[in-house]
């Protein structure tokens, strides 16, 4: 596990110092750099990538719009399953930002499916430079097998992992906290997996400040 996280710092100076790293990478520009259907089609493994992994309508893009404070950095669809390529972003050269096709959607077509569900899961076995997949939960709805499968091939995988809920604004507290508890259980005992688990909302900005203070420390 990466030390430097939030879940290391001993003291509120501590914190807060990786609050503001966090605050200021992000402040850094973030561009689009790349967009991949097909393993052969990955850009060189260059500088260090997190990737955000989810369910389909989880809100990747959201996140990564509100995490970077750019509206239309992602495509927002309110289709699920509509992304199906790996779509790279530059954050000024100190970290690449991958957001990664959804998966679980029952409806879309088998073919597409396989085609776009065996780049993710080729990208996350082999590329050398991804220093943590984030893997998205949506506040409510219950974990899906899906869910399940993604979280135990991360594992099978060794790749670091770290579970970020989204849309926490749209239920209540005692459900969220009951939502935090049953993933924290999950994570248990799983190696690969960060202990910290991170409750976020696009809409209101909660969890941002957080979840930028993580992604600082990995890029060191």
């Amino acid at each position: 596990m990466t030390a430097g996280g939030l879940a290391e710092a001993k003291t509120e100076a501590e914190r807060a110092a990786l609050i503001e790293a966090g605050r200021l990478l992000f402040a850094r520009p973030c561009r689009f750099v790349h967009a991949a259907q097909r393993l052969e089609q990955l850009p060189p493994p260059e500088g260090l990538e997190v990737a955000f992994c989810g369910r389909s309508n989880v809100g990747k893009s959201s996140l990564l719009n509100a995490l970077t404070g750019r509206r239309g950095l992602a495509r927002v669809s309110a289709t699920p399953g509509r992304t199906q390529q790996l779509t790279f972003f530059d954050l000024d050269g100190r970290l690449i930002l991958v957001d990664m096709p959804g998966y679980g959607y029952a409806r879309a077509a088998k073919k597409v499916k396989e085609d776009w569900q065996g780049l993710l899961f080729d990208y996350l076995r082999g590329r050398p430079n991804l220093r943590r997949v984030l893997l998205l939960m949506d506040a409510r709805v219950e974990t899906k097998p899906a869910d399940l499968a993604a979280l135990e091939l991360l594992c099978r995988a060794a790749v670091s992992t770290q579970i970020v809920v989204t849309k926490a604004d749209a239920v209540k507290p005692a459900a969220l906290a009951a939502r935090l508890a049953g993933l924290a259980e999950l994570a248990r005992g799983r190696t690969a997996v960060h202990p910290l688990i991170l409750p976020t909302s696009a809409a209101t900005g909660a969890g941002m400040a957080e979840l930028r203070a993580e992604l600082a420390a990995l890029a060191g």
